[in-house]
């Protein structure tokens, strides 16, 4: 949902914008020049690569705000070609999501997955959910 982005540094840590999904982790404001408005200048980190970038808008600009959700799922299968099979609290199974990578911490996720899986351990994955995408974020194992 759109909202302006001075409302925003008190109310959301998450935003949409060309960059893709971000975190914002640190955000300021400067004063109002002599013929302008405000500015924000953003510090954020993409949710899904981890690519940290920054931005600079007006504060009288909306952003779009996405819903983030983080679910848990207990991992019943890791196939050969990468993908996971997973069960809801439900009983359902999920079976479309591939094993994290593409930066230092996803792939030493993705490979203490394997390692634990074959250990025989029982693990409980928590994906992290937005705007029809969707990546496993950690692991831990269940009690």
């Amino acid at each position: 949902f759109p909202l302006t982005l001075f409302c925003f540094c008190f109310c959301f840590c998450f935003l949409v914008c060309y960059f893709g999904i971000l975190k914002v982790l640190e955000m300021t404001t400067s004063k109002t020049g002599k013929h302008g408005h405000a500015k924000c200048h953003f510090t954020a980190v993409d949710i899904f690569t981890g690519k940290k970038c920054e931005m600079l808008e007006s504060s009288t600009h909306n952003c779009d705000v996405p819903n983030v959700n983080r679910k848990e799922y207990t991992l019943l299968d890791i196939s050969d070609d990468g993908f996971v099979s997973l069960m809801e609290e439900s009983g359902d199974t999920k079976d479309d999501l591939s094993l994290p990578g593409g930066t230092d911490d996803l792939d030493k996720l993705a490979e203490d997955l394997k390692t634990a899986f074959d250990d025989g351990k029982d693990l409980c994955i928590t994906v992290l959910g937005a705007m029809n995408q969707e990546m496993i974020i950690a692991m831990r194992e269940q009690k």
